[in-house]
């Protein structure tokens, strides 16, 4: 499972899994709220240390991704012509 994980909608569908959905509207909201989860399942004991740290990884990976190259431009999508 944990090699498995290699990307934020592979978090996403471990979260679906314990019942969290997460749809904040903005994409980087998102995933900050995907990692406060992460830390919940973890501090439960519902996900072990590996997972906690796979999951972690990929999505500060991702945030950091989304950070420098948006996935939706802030303009919406415009471009200067």
């Amino acid at each position: 499972m944990h090699d498995e994980m290699k990307t934020y909608y592979d978090v996403l569908q471990l979260l679906k899994r314990y019942g969290t959905y997460i749809h904040v509207g903005k994409r980087l909201w998102d995933m900050e709220l995907a990692a406060v989860e992460v830390d919940r399942l973890h501090e439960t004991g519902l996900i072990d240390d590996k997972l906690y740290a796979t999951a972690k990884i990929v999505l500060r990976h991702a945030h950091e991704q989304e950070l420098k190259h948006p996935l939706i431009q802030p303009d919406g999508g415009k471009t200067d012509d």
